[in-house]
């Protein structure tokens, strides 16, 4: 037995659609101007949310750094608490009287070492060019 083979050949059809109508067709002053104004409308909405969401989010990013600000003024705090106990702790009298003692072998003036100044006539007005307040206090 022979089998006949069918041969399907593929067809394409095409189909042109020719629209050779040159038809004009003016749009309504009334459609063209709702059109405008839902146009303007809708931007200005999403204006509105763009802007809404740009604050909160520097909101968020300012809490951030506000957050930020107060732990570095609570280290400083702490720091600068310990800074004075040390300030304190060196600045002391009997400390320095130490060190000027063991490590400079200073003593204590004796009253034949100490002279009182006697200024004599027109010194003092040379004298007083060479005043420095002390601003410390």
């Amino acid at each position: 037995m022979t089998r006949k083979r069918k041969s399907r050949a593929t067809e394409f059809h095409t189909v042109k659609r020719l629209d050779n109508t040159r038809l004009v067709r003016h749009a309504e002053p009334v459609k063209m101007r709702n059109l405008y104004r839902s146009v303007a409308l809708s931007t200005f909405i999403a204006a509105f949310f763009l802007l809404y969401i740009y604050q909160h989010f520097k909101c968020i990013d300012l809490s951030f750094q506000l957050e930020a600000a107060r732990a570095e003024r609570v280290e400083a705090s702490a720091l600068n608490s310990s800074l004075k106990l040390e300030i304190a702790g060196l600045s002391s009298p009997k400390r320095i009287d130490t060190i000027a003692r063991r490590q400079l072998g200073l003593t204590e003036t004796l009253p034949s070492q100490v002279r009182e100044y006697q200024p004599t006539a027109g010194a003092e007005v040379a004298a007083a060019q060479f005043v420095h307040v002390n601003r410390a206090q």
